[in-house]
């Protein structure tokens, strides 16, 4: 019996040791970025790691600024990087006494050439700090840094997640630019580390993912074969985000979690939409979970439609603040123009709350079919956003149905527990397989070709 059908089993004596291959897992979560509050990444991290605990798993995150914020659980080590990108002083110069060695050289100087250094110079440090507690952990797991230095022998089997490829995001960045020839520049030197990831994808024996669709991108994108990604969808905290009917439903108000400056986010269109929809429902007015821009896209169309005081943007908000927030809005919005999972789309349903939203990337396998859990709409499509908001503001009726049918879909699909269940298989597969590797290399037989 496995740590994670005992837990599912209830409680009872626990014998096995922690290395032993039925028993509870040493696991070293590795996040080179981990803020819970803005970014799936950090999200992934908080959830994933007091899941993985409760199923009895010894679960140690190993990360740099911003640093996660954990749940109970697990612990945590600090790795930390120079922190260039830190508010309120982003793209610093260290002063002199702030070095201590040539990765930290070699952060600075690559941010001082415009590109994106933290994936690189984490994975040299957590290469060195691994090579340090050799013996200390059963697997490693790193959340989607795909570093050079986690090509090394690490001293546990390595299993990595990508929520979806990063060149995905320079795609559509270079897509905004348009023929800005300084702005593509730009783009192209910070989505630099792309080129590493994809050389260091390729070579990774097992890679988990949170969606079909972004499995599909891997193999596109980092000509990963199929066989060696493998998906475990992620999924939203139901009991935080769960209905509350004493929460009042304000009239008019749309909800959405996004950054107005990452044109993936499609926020720009959600604007546009809120314009229209405005013409037939004058009260209708948007709330957005992130940080304003005070210019670019965004913040021009909220000047030319006249949406001052029609459109929020609220940061810095506690969990149980943002929940609330969810549940007063008639309707929640999802209008990216691609997502490897969508994580807000979960959060959103979870609580019961209506969702508008794009069939970008992998979103519909987390929002269901059209109708039925979720309204879905061609990202992109001003139009087509704004009809359907202008249709469920109509329909008191189906806007009660559709949201308790996405809460049925999340709590059926979508939970950290089945995440962490899924993920913890996947360690023991790699784990099984590094003994047989070490079996064969004893026999003289060689390594095992990379495969799942």
């Amino acid at each position: 019996m496995t740590a994670e059908t005992a837990q599912a089993a209830g409680p009872g004596p626990r014998t096995a040791t922690a290395s032993a291959p039925d028993g509870p897992l040493r696991i070293a979560l590795l996040s080179y970025k981990g803020n819970p509050f803005c970014g799936g990444q950090g999200v992934y991290v908080r959830h994933l790691s007091r899941e993985l605990a409760r199923l009895g798993h010894r679960v140690e995150v190993i990360g740099a600024q911003p640093y996660p914020v954990l749940d109970g659980g697990a612990t945590f080590t600090e790795l930390p990087s120079l922190d260039l990108y830190r508010q309120p002083d982003p793209f610093r110069t260290p002063k002199r006494d702030e070095y201590r060695d040539w990765v930290d050289a070699l952060e600075v100087a690559t941010m001082w050439t415009g590109g994106f250094p933290e994936p690189l110079t984490f994975s040299l440090r957590a290469r060195r700090h691994l090579a340090a507690r050799r013996g200390d952990f059963d697997v490693v797991h790193d959340n989607q840094t795909l570093g050079y230095g986690l090509l090394a022998d690490l001293g546990a089997p390595l299993v990595t997640t990508v929520h979806h490829p990063v060149t995905v995001d320079r795609r559509l960045e270079l897509e905004a630019a348009g023929d800005d020839r300084k702005r593509r520049m730009s783009v192209r030197r910070w989505y630099a580390f792309t080129r590493m990831q994809e050389k260091v994808a390729r070579r990774l024996p097992r890679i988990l993912t949170v969606s079909g669709s972004s499995r599909q991108e891997i193999v596109d994108h980092l000509a990963v074969r199929p066989d060696r990604v493998h998906v475990v969808p992620i999924g939203a905290d139901t009991d935080l985000f769960s209905p509350d009917p004493s929460v009042p439903v304000v009239p008019g108000r749309i909800v959405t979690t996004s950054s107005a400056d990452v044109p993936l986010k499609g926020l720009v269109h959600l604007v546009e939409a809120l314009a229209k929809v405005r013409t037939e429902v004058p009260g209708a007015h948007l709330v957005v979970v992130g940080k304003r821009a005070d210019d670019g896209p965004v913040a021009r169309a909220i000047e030319q439609y006249g949406l001052d005081g029609a459109v929020e943007f609220v940061k810095g908000i506690t969990d149980a603040e943002l929940v609330d927030l969810v549940r007063s809005a008639q309707i929640a919005c999802v209008p990216s123009l691609y997502e490897g999972f969508s994580l807000p789309a979960a959060e959103a349903m979870a609580t019961g709350t209506p969702l508008v939203a794009t069939t970008g990337g992998a979103i519909p396998e987390v929002s269901g079919p059209d109708g039925e859990t979720c309204l879905a709409v061609p990202p992109g499509d001003a139009d087509a956003l704004a009809g359907a908001l202008k249709r469920l503001f109509a329909d008191e009726e189906l806007r009660r149905r559709l949201g308790a049918a996405g809460r049925e879909r999340v709590l059926a699909r979508f939970t950290w527990r089945q995440a962490a269940i899924g993920t913890a298989e996947h360690y023991r597969a790699s784990i099984e397989r590094a003994a047989r590797a070490r079996a064969l290399a004893r026999a003289g037989a060689g390594p095992l070709p990379v495969r799942s």
